[in-house]
């Protein structure tokens, strides 16, 4: 009998679930959307019965799939972060999730920073309050739905819902609950001096558990709706970030290798062995699946910015075709700089209202200016964020995914801006694969032990210095 484990991302636009065996190598795979709902703008929310029916789908999927001789052993999980799920006493939704780009709680996050100072949510949480997290989520409920709040008994994160729902057990664990705004990250526990100095019951969250902590059994009723056997082990899991660098072999065991992810967003992770904040809050600081911590620099439009320019500027385009033209361009974009603000920005600034831009203008630019213009200003806000990282955790290298990776002109560009080796690696699973380490660490797999590191297909090394090259041809 060949036993198996499931990895379940639960992202933003759809559930990926693999079946991953002992060895660590993928078996089957399957994919649900479901839709985001945005009801006034700047809001992002989406019904948590929706994630449920896609979860159902995929692992009823697999389980058609397998093959007499397999079995699943053991399933964990990954998903999008902050996101607040309000039950009531009987674990019923009350409303929609909130989602972590919902950016609805400006005047809640001004109200906690009048009740608590602005260092100590830094010093005890790793974070100032930010518009996307849990916190502020629950704050805005309390003041904008005075009769749902009140209905209010238990608040889960997106992923955590899901093993509720497998397994009628409420929890949560360090990496994604490091990211509500009220979880002590040196005691890893809930933090009820915060929560106290708010008024906002401690009962309101679930017991804290490792990442790679069984919590519960596939309940008998619902494994047979799905076609699995009950009794089925669930581990805890990760937040996506800390799942995807799980699946690529980033921790804290190595810890001057850190990942880059060029997906719409670009985030550097790097792995910390210590909880060390950054003073000002301008990086997060969130603990990792491994029981140690990381920091993460985020810019929230990378190849969102691209996507945009086309979009916007060249809809008949590839995007082959706009890296080709960008090509045609020197470095320096002939003195165009593009701020990539589009939606506001995290690392350094924390300023959701902050809005892109095009400066150096002229009229000798040509398209092949604006589209390297749009490719570097995504690589110096990345080096925005590693320049608060670096001071630290020293990183001598970063592994790269995302779609954005696909062009090695673009990530020559990023690490030109970096100034770091960049590594390809010989395969990318992402947050799912993740999961599904986690779960073969519980059952002990071959794969079980989280501080390996990839295997590595090509390495991009920097060739010119972009930060000096634009510092020099600045605009006045």
């Amino acid at each position: 009998m060949t036993d198996l484990v499931i990895g379940i991302d639960l992202g933003t636009s759809g559930v990926k679930a693999l079946a991953v065996d002992l060895e660590g190598k993928t078996v089957l795979e399957a994919n649900r959307s479901y839709p985001l709902l945005t009801p006034q703008p700047g809001w992002t929310e989406q019904r948590p019965q929706d994630w449920w029916d896609g979860v159902q789908g995929v692992l009823s999927e697999i389980a058609g799939q397998l093959e007499k001789n397999q079995k699943v052993v053991c399933i964990s999980f990954s998903g999008q972060m902050h996101g607040m799920v309000p039950l009531d006493s009987s674990g019923e939704v009350i409303r929609p999730a909130l989602l972590w780009n919902d950016q609805r709680t400006g005047n809640a996050v001004a109200w906690l920073e009048s009740k608590v100072p602005h260092k100590t949510f830094i010093q005890r949480t790793g974070n100032p309050p930010i518009t996307g997290f849990q916190l502020p989520k629950v704050v805005w409920l309390r003041d904008s739905e005075p009769e749902n709040y009140a209905r209010v008994r238990h608040v889960l994160f997106p992923k955590d819902y899901i093993a509720y729902k497998l397994t009628g057990q409420m929890h949560a664990e360090p990496s994604d609950a490091s990211g509500s705004n009220c979880f002590h990250l040196e005691t890893k526990t809930w933090d009820s001096e915060i929560l106290g100095a708010l008024e906002i019951p401690l009962t309101f969250f679930p017991e804290i558990v490792a990442s790679d902590a069984r919590v519960g059994t596939l309940l008998p009723d619902v494994a047979k709706a799905l076609g699995l056997p009950a009794g089925i082990a669930l581990v805890a899991g990760a937040g996506d970030n800390a799942a995807a660098a799980t699946g690529l072999g980033i921790s804290s065991a190595h810890p001057a290798l850190g990942s880059l992810s060029l997906g719409s967003s670009g985030v550097i992770f790097a792995p910390l062995t210590q909880a060390t904040p950054d003073p000002q809050g301008r990086v997060h600081l969130f603990c990792h699946a491994d029981g140690a911590y990381h920091l993460l620099g985020v810019t929230l439009s990378a190849a969102a910015s691209l996507q945009w320019l086309r979009n916007t500027l060249f809809p008949t385009s590839s995007y082959d075709e706009l890296t080709q033209l960008a090509a045609s361009s020197a470095p320096g974009s002939s003195g165009v700089r593009f701020k990539p603000y589009l939606a506001g920005e995290r690392t350094p600034h924390m300023n959701p209202n902050l809005r892109g831009s095009f400066e150096g203008l002229s009229l000798a630019t040509g398209p092949q200016d604006i589209v390297r213009a749009v490719l570097e200003g995504v690589a110096m806000s990345l080096r925005d964020a590693l320049d608060v990282i670096q001071p630290l955790q020293k990183l001598e290298a970063c592994v790269v995914t995302g779609g954005g990776s696909t062009s090695e002109f673009w990530l020559q560009i990023v690490s030109d801006a970096l100034e770091l080796p960049l590594l390809k690696p010989a395969a990318e699973q992402g947050a799912a694969y993740g999961a599904a380490l986690l779960a073969l660490r519980h059952v002990g797999g071959a794969r079980a032990d989280l501080g390996g590191t990839p295997e590595i297909l090509s390495e991009i090394r920097p060739q010119s210095s972009l930060k000096e090259l634009m510092e020099s041809n600045a605009v006045v």
